[in-house]
């Protein structure tokens, strides 16, 4: 077995391979860019060392540097994770060059599954059906191509993948913006512009199977559900995939197996399926969407249910030993499902966030898989996965409500999550049911967003733990003494919607009695916990630099904050574009003295690996541009100003 790797990536994967390299007696080597210096991965791998820069694009996608310092560290292997330059052939075919093993499959695999429309034409070839589109490398007249195919339809960037350079686009008035974005995303993140136009299947499911080749031999570790996305990122993955028969399985299976074959697979390896489910799940109704030559994000529901390791797979392979078990070995026990928990704001149109990381409490019973530990900066650079957590059970209902369960009893502090976002998402009834598709959460997007609306309860709790008076051990609200009367305190907060005002009394130890509103509740403490009205209550009370939080049955957060648009304190004829987020600035849409329409473009802000295109609130003309293409921003930092009233008005 190999002595030594280097791991050529950041964050959770990084982790991830570092925890199974110390099982396996192996020395690890990590890389780290500036802003990773204090970073989990960094810390945990036996060496680790700086490629001087915050851009992943002069740090982590080095190849040739990572290279060097693999010579330099007398590495025998690299393991390129996901991400980054895990998919990338020159990337593979140079390590392969330089003597050193590279822990995935062959340059040439990579190359053929890397590009899709030259692993559908492949597929075509050893009869793996393929969704009905244009796959060929001319990208003139895209527009007329994509009426002739017929709308709705998907863009998609040959290379990459997570959603990136991907469109729906469901008229044709819609298609060359939306060309432009998809192509633009493409050149940015994969340095290839191309795109391949495919039918939109129009109540999909997202199943992928998880294959392993030896080089000569290929099998499949079953399926996972991957279909609770957003922006085509996966969100929830699950397995095995709920409701498909035993014959659809291997139907599935033995498709993939036949992908892998085609270019004589070694190493792990994911092949995506889309399936028509407009008649229900049939085994005939599967299409080939893309063969993902690396480990997944999702691999560990796969570890759950068959109690494999993948990523020790993976160096045994590398390494140049057979798969270790053969096809009738593998069976599936128990049920799997993953959340994918993100810095991001949900109210606002699940905009990226950014931050230090406060505090952080882990669920307990579940799997978890991070790279960010307390006191970590969430940077723009980089994806705003936090971390992942995997419940498993026996039954699917089962895994659910431990996932539910999970989420309620995680906090991270410092920056807004998806947290109740998929929580809500796990209670629709449709997911439970397994009458779900890709379109589940586009169409139920308001009730999964919407804000909730805190009881007086909430926000009697939130009053007694803004005055410190649910930490036990501090009681300053205390200090002090009233003779004629109990010691009373109004409290003034806010959340997004309104501003609360609250009267608190000290009834003396550890009871208060709480006026909200037209409402008064009566909150104690004693050595079995919180009441409130009687009533045993779960309470958690955490405070950060400008807001705080109540935990409860739910999370509710008290501030308020307007994330695009501000009113001019000059003018109320003006109004300022601000930025929603740090980032930079990659497209500029308008010049001073433009007269711009409510819904136009204005800029395009790149910020997690993502571009945000940032539209104008109101009609008027632009009176000034603040940034330039290319310039960094912080959040809430002035982009423009748009004139409500033209002169000529």
């Amino acid at each position: 077995m190999f002595s030594k790797i280097l791991i050529a990536n950041r964050g959770e994967i990084a982790c991830r391979v570092i925890s199974t390299c110390r099982r396996m007696g192996i020395k690890t080597v990590a890389v780290y860019s500036d802003i990773d210096r204090a970073s989990r991965h960094t810390l945990m791998a036996d060496e680790s060392y700086l490629i001087p820069s915050e851009n992943p694009n002069t740090s982590y996608l080095l190849g040739r540097e990572i290279i060097a310092i693999a010579k330099q560290t007398n590495s025998e292997a690299i393991h390129p994770g996901y991400g980054f330059l895990s998919e990338n052939a020159e990337f593979a075919k140079i390590v392969e060059e330089a003597g050193i093993v590279f822990i995935g499959p062959s340059s040439d695999a990579i190359a053929t599954m890397g590009l899709k429309d030259r692993a559908k034409s492949l597929m075509e070839k050893v009869g793996v059906p393929v969704v009905p589109g244009y796959h060929a490398k001319e990208q003139n007249n895209l527009a007329k191509i994509a009426t002739n195919i017929g709308y709705p339809l998907i863009i998609k960037a040959i290379a990459g993948g997570g959603g990136r350079g991907m469109r729906l686009v469901e008229k044709p008035d819609e298609f060359q913006n939306l060309l432009s974005e998809a192509k633009s995303e493409a050149s940015k993140f994969f340095g290839n512009d191309r795109v391949i136009i495919e039918k939109y299947i129009q109540k999909p499911r997202h199943i992928e199977v998880q294959v392993f080749g030896d080089g000569n031999r290929v099998i499949a570790l079953f399926e996972r559900d991957c279909s609770l996305q957003r922006r085509h990122q996966k969100i929830i993955e699950e397995a095995p995939a709920p409701g498909i028969s035993l014959v659809m399985r291997k139907a599935l299976c033995d498709a993939a197996i036949k992908t892998a074959e085609a270019v004589s697979y070694k190493g792990a390896g994911t092949v995506e399926f889309i399936v028509d489910t407009s008649r229900g799940l049939s085994e005939d109704k599967f299409y080939f969407l893309e063969m993902n030559t690396r480990l997944q994000v999702e691999h560990s529901v796969t570890e759950a249910i068959l109690k494999l390791d993948l990523v020790e797979w993976q160096m045994r392979i590398a390494f140049g030993e057979e798969l270790p078990l053969r096809q009738d070995e593998l069976k599936i026990q128990g049920h799997a499902i993953e959340a994918r928990i993100y810095a991001e704001d949900v109210q606002a149109g699940f905009l990226p966030d950014s931050g230090t990381i406060e505090k952080i409490v882990y669920p307990k019973n579940v799997r978890i898989d991070t790279g960010i530990s307390e006191g970590d900066k969430i940077s723009t650079y980089y994806d705003p996965m936090i971390l992942k957590i995997t419940a498993f059970a026996d039954s699917r209902s089962s895994a659910i409500e431990a996932l539910k369960r999970a989420l309620l009893e995680t906090y991270i502090m410092g920056v807004k999550t998806n947290l109740d976002f998929l929580n809500r998402l796990l209670n629709l009834s449709e997911f439970s049911n397994e009458s779900f598709d890709t379109g589940l959460i586009g169409s139920n997007i308001k009730k999964l967003v919407s804000l909730r609306t805190p009881t007086t309860q909430v926000l009697a709790l939130a009053s007694i733990g803004i005055l410190g008076l649910s930490n036990l051990n501090t009681r300053s609200f205390l200090t002090g003494f009233t003779l004629w009367e109990n010691l009373t305190k109004l409290v003034k907060f806010s959340n997004s919607q309104k501003e609360f005002l609250t009267e608190v009394e000290c009834l003396g130890g550890d009871s208060f009695l709480v006026k909200v509103e037209e409402n008064t509740h009566e909150i104690s403490y004693d050595r079995t916990g919180w009441t409130i009205d009687g009533q045993n209550i779960q309470f958690l009370f955490w405070q950060g630099k400008s807001y705080f939080s109540v935990v409860c049955e739910f999370k509710y957060d008290f501030h308020s904050k307007d994330l695009l648009i501000v009113s001019s304190e000059n003018s109320d004829d003006d109004q300022l574009v601000i930025a929603p987020m740090p980032g930079q600035i990659s497209e500029i849409y308008v010049n001073e003295g433009d007269l711009v329409l409510k819904g136009d473009r204005l800029v395009v802000l790149e910020s997690m690996k993502m571009e945000h295109a940032i539209s104008a609130n109101m009609s008027g003309k632009i009176e000034s541009i603040l940034v330039s293409k290319g310039q960094k921003v912080d959040n809430k930092d002035l982009l423009l100003r748009i004139h409500l009233k033209c002169d000529d008005e």
